[in-house]
């Protein structure tokens, strides 16, 4: 994917504490850093948080996720990660991340989440209004799944 096709991208230094004894970033920590774009993203389109999903019975759950490393990190990197949304099933909502360090593309990834009622784990629709901003807010329209 082009570096160009991502309207977000998130900043984020590697800490020591990510780093293991080959003095590269431990390969579970590309998810947590996934998990902080995605949270930064979500964040940057208006829609409720995961509180406010909470409160309202419904909330996104982890159903995949994916990690290609073409590449690693070190201690001190900063690394440019962007986020976008790729597609929609009924329920679920495709996400494709790339981390990049400088021009360098080391990590692709894919998440998907499915919207779910929280009391009876099924899955619900997502709302409209969802789909409107995210595809607003996208260069390249989310394609259905």
């Amino acid at each position: 994917m082009a570096r160009e096709d991502f309207t977000f991208s998130h900043a984020l230094r590697v800490r020591w504490s990510e780093v293991d004894m080959q003095g590269i970033v431990f390969n579970g920590h590309y998810l947590t850093y996934f998990d902080v774009a995605f949270t930064e993203y979500w964040r940057a389109t208006g829609l409720p948080d995961v509180l406010q999903q909470a409160k309202d019975g419904r909330e996104l759950f982890a159903r995949k996720a994916t990690i290609e490393y073409q590449g690693s990190a070190h201690f001190d990197d900063v690394l440019d990660i962007g986020v976008r949304c790729a597609g929609f099933g009924r329920s679920s909502i495709r996400f494709l991340l790339e981390i990049h360090l400088g021009d360098v593309h080391l990590i692709s990834g894919e998440l998907i989440y499915v919207y779910a009622d929280t009391a009876a784990r099924k899955a619900v629709g997502l709302p409209d209004s969802w789909r409107a901003v995210l595809m607003r807010v996208e260069k390249l329209p989310p394609l259905s799944l």
